[in-house]
């Protein structure tokens, strides 16, 4: 049995807590939040504190807080030498402090509160400096059900960059399908067969492969329609600048 104590109420936090309560193989002694109304409701299945200095001991202390808070916060643990972990796509391993055994956890994932989450399908990237540290992480994220992958800092902060492009950026063009559609009465559910056969062909080919659409065969006629279309200059920006990668990366034109 790994012992955790979870630190912060954030979407990843709220996520490993329903995760780590299904498996007999961790048990959450305690769980952390400077403000205790947004772990409340949780209180008659784990015991939760707002106090630091009332922290269990434990095997691993997982740091799941906004990026800016994770240094600082770690000086204010009041102990030393035991493992703490944190779960930022970007954030230097070296920027716990050094009193502790460090590590990293994180979940290559989208989150929301709000949202089911299969483990199964949340790769979990593990850095660790004391390399006696990794086992004990590797088996806290196959409790989960995760595929698990070792990296260092710099690869980690790579597959961060390349997440935000794949999904936050792609979910805010979704957003502007959405706006765009809205603004004629038409219906975006009908785009969301095509939103799942796009994310399901670069799981056989590379993105590379799978391009298709006007930019890629460089037909300037329909380019030139669908910019007259555009009434929002943002997206027409955002159409012109997509176009022109997309034909620079097929040998079309230069940016």
């Amino acid at each position: 049995m790994i012992n955790v104590v979870l630190i912060g109420a954030g979407n990843v936090a709220t996520h490993l807590f329903k995760g780590f309560s299904r498996t007999e193989k961790v048990s959450v002694v305690q769980w952390f939040n400077r403000n205790l109304e947004a772990i409340n409701q949780h209180k008659n299945s784990v015991e939760i504190t707002d106090n630091l200095n009332d922290l269990k001991e434990a095997d691993v202390y997982i740091l799941a807080v906004s990026d800016d808070a994770i240094a600082e916060l770690s000086t204010q643990l009041p102990f030393e030498n035991r493992l703490v972990v944190h779960t930022s796509g970007c954030v230097n391993v070296h920027n716990l402090d050094k009193k502790h055994k460090r590590g990293v956890l994180y979940p290559l994932q989208t989150f929301s509160k709000d949202a089911k989450v299969d483990f199964a399908h949340v790769p979990i990237c593990i850095e660790t400096i004391d390399k006696k540290s990794y086992p004990l992480l590797k088996e806290l994220a196959l409790s989960l059900g995760s595929p698990t992958k070792r990296v260092n800092s710099n690869q980690r902060r790579v597959l961060h960059l390349a997440a935000v492009f794949v999904n936050n950026f792609t979910n805010q063009l979704f957003r502007i399908g959405h706006e765009i559609t809205e603004s004629e009465g038409t219906e975006f559910d009908l785009l969301k067969p095509l939103i799942m056969e796009t994310a399901k062909k670069v799981q056989d080919m590379s993105p590379y492969m799978a391009q298709t659409g006007p930019a890629k065969r460089d037909d300037q006629k329909t380019i030139n329609e669908h910019l007259k279309l555009l009434d929002n200059e943002h997206h027409k920006t955002i159409y012109e600048l997509l176009t022109a990668s997309i034909q620079h990366t097929h040998g079309r034109k230069k940016l």
